[in-house]
């Protein structure tokens, strides 16, 4: 797989340089490569589709074959190993699903007395504790631990902000809501209000609030209106009236949106997406054009990133972890 080659690649150059770091680092990159890989694996068809299945685009499925209490007892004796044994908490955590996983906390508890997350830390290191640690949090605990992360400390990373708000289904963005709430003890609307504002603000609010439409039945009379509304408050005048721009692309479904894409072009040449690069910059040309990209085809968007956090000197591991994990059981084999 092309990815599986670039990560090798790009992981491997990172680690040269300064002899004794790359010693001493050698061996934590190597296994966090592996995990990395071994989660982009796929080992059946892609997109297999049986007589009363739907097609699977994930790489992570259930293992047909699957004992927590094993499996705990396995990574049990992974980290109290001299050295720690990487290899068994490879093969056991990267193929199994994220519900599996949540087994497997429940027996490790059980059995120790100890939460796994907190043997794993003190075992681990570097990037590839963070990954394994983000395999296993549900889905909705780790798109909450990176929006709060993205937004602790001096300054705010407004990419992982934007990229989680903007690709994210209503159902999925009120569980990590909840998750964020329930383990931060605050509201996620109200931080994000702390941490930034404007036009960023009021469009990652939309998007937080999880009433964004999801019928994929299209309006026609709308999406032709729509569009002329898009093409009048951009680039048909002096001046951009983002409130306009913000309300449609926040507010419509992702196949509503295709089709005023497709009217857009009865009113400009360059069409939607060139026009907000023409018409906006910063953050905001950020976000809605994130939005853009991801109603159109958003497994090119987590492409598009991937491609972004591992080109040129050094990688963007937190980007790179983060897209694997969380795509990994749905749609990560067409992004791939």
């Amino acid at each position: 797989m092309f990815l599986k080659l670039s990560i090798s690649v790009q992981l491997s150059q990172n680690s040269q340089g300064n002899s004794l770091l790359w010693y001493k680092g050698f061996k934590r990159m190597a296994f966090f490569k592996r995990f990395l890989q071994k989660i982009c694996d796929d080992d059946s068809s892609k997109g297999f589709k049986g007589p009363t299945e739907t097609a699977y685009f994930g790489t992570v499925k259930a293992n047909p074959n699957f004992n927590a209490q094993d499996d705990a007892e396995n990574l049990k004796k992974a980290i109290e190993t001299k050295g720690v044994d990487e290899a068994t908490i490879v093969e056991v955590l990267a193929k199994r699903s994220n519900a599996q996983r949540q087994q497997i906390k429940a027996a490790y508890q059980q059995s120790t007395g100890k939460p796994l997350a907190d043997a794993l830390k003190k075992a681990l290191k570097s990037h590839f504790e963070e990954a394994v640690l983000a395999l296993l949090m549900t889905p909705p605990e780790y798109d909450a631990f990176e929006m709060k992360k993205a937004m602790k400390g001096l300054g705010t990373n407004e990419a992982v902000l934007i990229e989680i708000l903007g690709t994210r289904s209503n159902k999925e963005i009120t569980a990590m809501k909840s998750s964020f709430k329930e383990v931060y003890g605050k509201m996620l609307e109200e931080e994000i209000k702390s941490e930034v504002s404007g036009h960023l603000e009021t469009a990652l609010v939309a998007l937080c609030k999880a009433t964004r439409n999801e019928d994929s039945n299209i309006d026609d009379g709308l999406a032709k209106s729509d569009a002329k509304a898009l093409f009048d408050a951009g680039e048909n005048r002096v001046g951009t009236v983002c409130s306009v721009l913000i309300n449609v692309l926040t507010s419509r479904s992702e196949s509503q949106l295709c089709k005023i894409f497709k009217y857009y072009g009865q009113y400009s040449k360059q069409g939607l997406a060139k026009a907000l690069e023409s018409e906006l910059h910063g953050n905001i040309e950020d976000c809605l054009m994130t939005l853009v990209k991801s109603a159109w085809n958003k497994p090119a968007l987590f492409a598009e990133k991937l491609h972004l956090a591992m080109k040129g000197l050094g990688t963007n591991t937190d980007t790179l972890t983060r897209i694997i994990v969380s795509r990994s059981e749905i749609d990560l084999l067409k992004i791939i």
